[in-house]
C-alpha cells in the first residue's frame, strides 16, 4: 500500500500571458491537455493599494522586461479585472483544471474569493499581511495556501499560530519556499521540508514546494520528502520578456513534471511479498540452486 499522497501539480501562470487573455487561455489549456496539471495559478494586485506612490511612478528596475514607462504602468499592464479573472475561472472550469490565483492584498483578496475558487495563494511577500489573512479567514472557506520565502522560521509559526487561532489551520497548506528567479540549487534548502513536517505536519492540511529553480529533478525530490502539492511557474517560450520566465517551466518540462511525479508515486511502496508475482519467473530461470 501506497501511504504517500497523491502528487498535485499546479502550474503557475502569474503574469506569464504578457497581459493578454488569449494567452492566457492558451496556457491553461496546454496545461490541461498536454502537461496533466491539476490547477493553474494566476496573480491578482491592486497597485495602487500594493505600491507607494514612489513606487508606482519608478521606472522599472530591468527595463528590457518593461510593459510601461513605470513600474506601475507595467504592472498595470499585466493586470486582469475581476471580471477577466472570472472569464478564466470559467474556462477552467470548461476543460476540468482548477482555477487559483495569488492575491497581493486586501482588496484583491476580496475580489478573488468573490469569485469562490477551491484555493487562493497568498505569496510569500504577504504572508505576514495579517489584515488580509484575517478577512480571508472570516470570509472565505476554501483552502488558503502561504509559501515560506523570505519567512524566519519564528514569522512561519506566528503565521500557523494565527490559523490555529481562528480555527483555520486544516485548511491551511504550508509551501517551502526560497524567493530567488531562479534559484541555485544550493539554495532551494529541500531539507526545509523535513522541518515543516516534523513542526507543523499534524497542524495543517499539506505541505507544499513552490520551487523557482531549473529542472524537474528538485521536484520530485520535494515530492518525496512529503510534499504532496508541487507548484512550479509555467510559460509557453522562456525567452519571453519578463521576469518570471526566465524561471518557468515550459509545457514539456511541465509535462515531464507531471509523468515523472505520478511514476514516483506507483513506485513508492514496499514489497507485498519477499518475492513479487512480477520476479518469479526470474527467479525460477535464474535463481542459483546448489547442487
Amino acid at each position: 500500500m501506497n501511504d504517500y499522497k497523491k502528487p498535485y501539480v499546479i502550474a503557475e501562470i502569474g503574469c506569464n500571458h504578457k497581459g493578454e487573455i488569449e494567452i492566457a487561455k492558451e496556457l491553461i489549456k496546454i496545461a490541461k491537455i498536454f502537461c496533466n496539471a491539476d490547477a493553474v495559478k494566476f496573480q491578482k494586485r491592486n497597485n495602487k493599494e500594493l505600491l507607494t506612490e514612489a513606487q508606482y511612478n519608478a521606472p522599472h528596475p530591468n527595463s528590457s522586461n518593461a510593459y510601461g514607462e513605470t513600474y506601475g504602468a507595467h504592472r498595470e499592464f499585466l493586470e486582469f479585472d475581476v471580471e477577466q479573472h472570472a472569464e478564466l475561472k470559467n474556462y477552467c472550469e470548461s476543460i476540468g483544471i482548477t482555477y487559483s490565483t495569488s492575491v497581493w492584498d486586501l482588496t484583491s483578496a476580496k475580489e478573488i474569493a468573490s469569485l469562490h475558487p477551491e484555493f487562493i495563494k497568498i505569496p510569500s511577500a504577504c504572508n505576514n499581511n495579517f489584515e488580509m489573512l484575517q478577512w480571508l479567514c472570516e470570509n472565505y472557506r476554501g483552502e488558503i495556501h502561504i509559501s515560506t520565502g523570505m519567512t524566519t522560521k519564528d514569522e512561519t509559526a506566528e503565521v500557523v499560530n494565527f490559523f490555529i487561532q481562528n480555527k483555520r489551520n486544516q485548511d491551511l497548506v504550508l509551501y517551502n519556499c526560497t524567493s530567488g528567479y531562479p534559484v541555485p540549487f544550493e539554495d532551494v534548502c529541500l531539507l526545509d521540508i523535513n522541518l515543516l513536517i516534523a513542526n507543523y505536519g499534524d497542524k495543517v492540511k499539506h505541505i507544499g514546494f513552490s520551487g523557482h529553480h531549473l529542472g524537474i529533478a528538485v521536484d520530485v525530490a520535494a515530492y518525496t520528502l512529503g510534499a504532496n502539492i508541487i507548484e512550479r511557474h509555467y510559460t509557453l517560450d522562456r525567452t519571453w520578456k519578463g521576469t518570471d520566465h526566465a524561471a518557468s517551466l515550459e509545457p514539456m518540462g511541465l509535462r515531464k513534471l507531471s509523468r515523472d511525479l505520478n511514476a514516483v508515486y506507483s513506485a513508492l511502496t514496499f514489497k507485498s511479498a519477499d518475492v513479487l508475482p512480477i520476479e518469479a519467473v526470474q527467479r525460477e530461470k535464474l535463481k542459483y540452486r546448489k547442487g
